[in-house]
């Protein structure tokens, strides 16, 4: 069947690859000039199972108040009147409860889980090159309460087959020597040796042109207007190229157009939770090879994620809930670079940063939405938080299987019901 997929970041690109794969005629439809130049563009780098930890929790609304007022909170909730943005921030505390926190932390487990080991295959089938690194994730910690509050869902993990290994300072500096810097402060950390790193937007790119040569359509710079319906069918796209109105016909249609994929689909009575959390990112040039980082770590007090790339370093972190504004806000980005400056002064050119801002596309509960809508012939890939690299290839599996009408390996229609 021929699949116009909406969105060429890395969900939607790699979306396309399976449907290719899998024998489909598949067009991409991408308003940018190229693959991976939103949300994938420059975010954190990493491949992190153990980074699954959904953001509502049964002490999330505690924290989240004692954030509302600090300049400097990781996560900022920002009021607008937009009824969406409370319907999602409601929905959000609901997720707060123990028992949806443990069934949503146990889905997006295995979800990482799953699509680490396609993205594996993926790589062996293609020989696909990202700046990818293979050793493993090391969360640290400075602060000795978000020290002690990793050990229980460090557990959760481990049970659920995640390999997330509390260490302690010795072995955490000699994991990764560069963290010598702040051996005094270290508390401990978490080891996850099964998880990786690369860059999303290099994958995102290399893919793209490995599905083109594969037969794969782009349409670059084109809007999408809307879709086209039959009854309560979905049977294309209207798009707008360079000022050119046309139509795209389609047997099935896979919105991936992260946080904007759910004002397209209002129009249609479908009403998705999901909402932009813009957030940053700083890459600068290795300075010192030596004192930088090449184990990718997360800062869990500050939630910030680092990632070695080729001979840059990416630090990425911070979220805003405050509509689909993407600018730059400079001293969100500044306190990003003073932070890794402070933990690793050698390691990079500090002074050469660049800032980059980007919409991560979130559900109250961390699930995305991957399969079929209510409509026939409408399939989603999208609302995948912080984690859209992470899931991509597994994500990208299970909707080949929706399609294919199979129940694939995961179930992750849940969302609250």
């Amino acid at each position: 069947m021929h699949v116009a997929v909406l969105g060429a970041g890395v969900i939607g690109t790699t979306t396309a690859w399976y449907l290719r794969e899998a024998g489909h005629d598949v067009t991409v439809v991408e308003r940018r000039g190229g693959p991976a130049q939103e949300t994938s563009f420059a975010n954190g780098g990493q491949i992190s199972v153990s980074h699954a930890e959904p953001w509502a929790s049964p002490g999330a609304p505690a924290q989240l108040l004692r954030w509302l007022f600090r300049p400097s909170a990781p996560l900022r909730f920002r009021p607008r009147l937009d009824p969406h943005q409370w319907a999602w921030g409601a929905r959000f505390l609901s997720e707060c409860r123990s028992r949806r926190y443990a069934r949503n932390l146990e889905t997006v487990v295995r979800l990482g889980l799953y699509s680490r080991a396609c993205l594996a295959a993926l790589r062996e089938r293609t020989g696909i090159e990202y700046h990818q690194r293979r050793e493993g994730i090391l969360h640290f910690y400075t602060d000795p309460d978000v020290y002690a509050g990793a050990h229980e869902p460090a557990a959760r993990m481990r049970a659920l087959g995640c390999e997330r290994e509390v260490i302690d300072v010795a072995d955490a500096v000699a994991r990764e020597p560069a963290l010598a810097r702040i051996q005094p402060r270290l508390q401990g950390a978490t080891w996850t040796p099964g998880d990786e790193s690369g860059d999303a937007r290099v994958f995102t790119a290399q893919l793209a042109e490995l599905a083109a040569a594969q037969g794969v359509r782009f349409l670059f710079d084109t809007q999408v207007m809307g879709l086209e319906t039959q009854g309560r069918a979905v049977s294309g796209v209207r798009l707008n190229q360079s000022g050119a109105f046309t139509s795209l016909e389609a047997d099935a249609v896979v919105v991936a157009l992260g946080s904007f994929s759910a004002p397209l689909l209002r129009p249609l009575g479908l009403h998705l939770p999901v909402y932009p959390a813009r957030g940053y990112s700083v890459t600068v040039p290795v300075r010192d090879p030596d004192s930088a980082y090449t184990v990718s770590l997360i800062d869990d007090e500050f939630k910030l994620v680092y990632s070695r790339l080729g001979d840059e370093l990416r630090v990425a972190g911070m979220a805003e809930i405050d509509g689909w504004r993407q600018d730059i806000d400079p001293a969100r980005c500044q306190q990003i670079l003073e932070r890794a400056a402070h933990c690793f002064p050698g390691a990079g050119h500090w002074g050469q940063a660049r800032f980059w801002a980007g919409l991560r596309p979130t559900t109250p509960s961390s699930i995305p939405f991957v399969g079929a809508s209510s409509r026939p012939g409408l399939y989603l890939n999208t609302g995948h938080g912080t984690l859209g690299w992470t899931n991509a290839c597994g994500s990208a599996a299970l909707l080949r299987d929706r399609i294919a009408g199979e129940p694939g390996a995961l179930r992750l229609d849940d969302h609250g019901r």
